[in-house]
C-alpha cells in the first residue's frame, strides 16, 4: 500500500512539474499540494517521526527530499527565463527528478534507516543487560571451603577451578587437604607449589601436592606442614592419637594413606 502511494505521488509530482513548465498557474498550488503531501505522508509513517534521535532528523530529512525537490524545481520555473534551452534545462531537471524518486524510493530508504537504528538500540540493550547482569555468589558449605574458593580458586588463583572436599588437621603441625575438579569427569589442573608457597607464606619443602591412593584424577591430596617423625610415631604409638586421626583420614578422604611420622607445626588460621 505504501509502495504503490509512492509511486502514485511521483507521477503526480512528474504531472504537476510537466504542467509548470508552460503555466506558472501551477506553481503555487503545487508546492502547497508538495507540503501537505509531505505533511500528510509523515503523519502515516510514525516510526519515521519517534525513530531514535541518532537517525530521527536523517530519516524525516530523506523522507521530505523528494517534496522539497519538486517544489524547488516549480520555484525554479517560475524564475528560469523564457527560451528553448531554459525549457530543456527544466525539463531535464523534471526528468531527474522523477528518476532519483522513482528509483531510490526516499521514503522506503527512510524507513529502513529507522529500523537498521531500532535494530542496533535493541542489540545494544540486550548486550549491555548480558554485561551488567550480576552472576550468583557461589555457595560454600564450610567456612574452610569459603576461604579457599575465594583465596585459591579464583580466575587468576593458584587453583582455578578447584573446590575443596575434605581437610584434616593431623596434630597441631600437618594438615591434608583433598580437593577435586570443580567440573566432574575433568582432572584437577596443576597446581603451582611456588605459587601456593607463596600464598600461604610455607616453605615449598613443606608442602606436598600428590594423588589421593585408589581415586582418579580429579582429586588431588595437599599435604601441608612437617610430617610426623620417627619421634612422634613413637608417641603416637603411646597413646594412639595421631594413629586414629590417620585411620580417620583414610576411612573418608584418603584410603591407603598410612601415618609416617607426626610433628607440630603453627597451622594457619583460616584453616582451623
Amino acid at each position: 500500500m505504501r509502495a504503490t502511494a509512492g509511486r502514485v505521488a511521483a507521477v503526480a509530482g512528474t504531472v504537476v512539474l510537466t504542467g509548470g513548465l508552460g503555466n506558472d498557474a501551477f506553481t503555487l498550488p503545487g508546492a502547497l499540494a508538495t507540503a501537505a503531501t509531505a505533511v500528510v505522508g509523515l503523519a502515516a509513517n510514525p516510526q519515521v517521526l519517534r525513530a531514535p534521535a541518532s537517525v530521527r532528523w536523517t530519516a524525516i530529512s530523506v523522507y521530505a527530499a523528494p517534496h522539497a525537490g519538486c517544489a524547488a524545481v516549480l520555484v525554479g520555473e517560475r524564475l528560469a527565463p523564457e527560451g528553448p534551452v531554459s525549457v530543456l534545462v527544466q525539463a531535464a531537471a523534471i526528468a531527474l527528478w522523477t528518476g532519483a524518486t522513482w528509483y531510490l524510493r526516499p521514503g522506503l530508504t527512510a524507513r529502513e534507516l529507522v529500523d537498521e537504528a531500532l535494530a542496533q538500540e535493541l542489540a545494544d540493550a540486550v548486550e549491555k543487560t548480558e554485561e551488567t547482569a550480576v552472576e550468583p555468589a557461589p555457595t560454600y558449605d564450610t567456612p574452610q571451603a569459603q576461604w579457599w574458593g575465594e583465596r585459591f580458586a579464583v580466575e587468576g588463583g593458584v587453583a582455578p577451578g578447584t573446590v575443596l572436599l575434605q581437610h584434616q588437621q593431623v596434630g597441631e603441625g600437618c594438615l591434608a587437604i583433598v580437593i577435586g575438579a570443580q567440573k566432574r569427569g575433568q582432572p584437577v589442573p596443576d597446581i603451582s607449589k611456588p605459587g601456593l608457597s607463596a600464598e600461604l607464606d610455607l616453605p615449598e619443602e613443606l608442602i606436598e601436592i600428590g594423588p589421593v591412593p585408589g581415586r582418579g584424577a580429579g582429586v588431588r591430596l595437599l599435604v601441608l606442614g612437617q610430617r610426623p617423625t620417627a619421634e612422634a610415631e613413637a608417641e603416637a604409638e603411646a597413646d594412639g592419637s595421631d594413629a586414629e586421626v590417620w585411620a580417620e583420614i583414610a576411612a573418608t578422604a584418603m584410603p591407603g594413606v598410612e601415618l609416617i611420622e607426626a610433628t607440630t607445626y603453627e597451622a594457619h588460621k583460616e584453616l582451623t
